[in-house]
């Protein structure tokens, strides 16, 4: 088994490449489809990739204590996919730097932070972790649904397997 600052490493890493892989398939998409009501939780496809936006911005901001967060789950943060791409590009980027840095003492430490409720909460920042990248996940998950249902015949897996497999493969040809 992998320690876990390792484990959140390949966590962040994941997060990263999936939302790359994501953005991609929203890229090729017509405007009108891309803002298009989907059914989903956040509307559009849009509103969910904007959603993933707005709770790393705020989780981050709980856990670094710096950054833009939104008080709002629906705040729409950028009006177009490019301006959304690229902030997303920087905020995975910055939860791949902060998951770096942190040690096993870190992550086993207890956390203190109030829900968007306002209601304190305290839990180890693994837990926090954890919650984020399982967060991500879901609603990618939507997002690659919305994609399916807007007739990409086969949007991009987005299976971790997948990245560790072209890891390797690099690692591999590196050699």
């Amino acid at each position: 088994m992998t320690d876990l600052p390792t484990h959140l490493r390949t966590m962040a890493a994941y997060n990263a490449w999936a939302n790359r892989r994501l953005y991609d398939a929203a890229a090729a998409l017509p405007d009108a489809l891309y803002w298009q009501p989907a059914g989903a939780f956040f509307g559009s496809l849009h509103g969910t990739l904007n959603h993933l936006l707005v709770a790393d911005r705020i989780w981050l901001r709980r856990l670094i204590g710096t950054g833009d967060a939104p008080e709002r789950l629906d705040a729409i943060l950028h009006a177009t996919l490019p301006a959304l791409w690229q902030a997303r590009e920087a905020e995975d980027a910055r939860l791949e730097d902060y998951v770096a840095g942190l040690t096993a003492e870190d992550l086993a430490a207890s956390f203190t932070y109030a829900t968007t409720s306002g209601t304190p909460q305290r839990q180890p920042r693994w837990e926090v972790l954890s919650h984020l990248f399982n967060h991500q996940t879901h609603h990618r998950g939507q997002a690659h649904a919305i994609l399916t249902r807007l007739g990409i015949a086969e949007p991009p897996s987005l299976d971790l397997l997948l990245m560790q497999r072209e890891r390797q493969r690099q690692r591999f040809q590196a050699m």
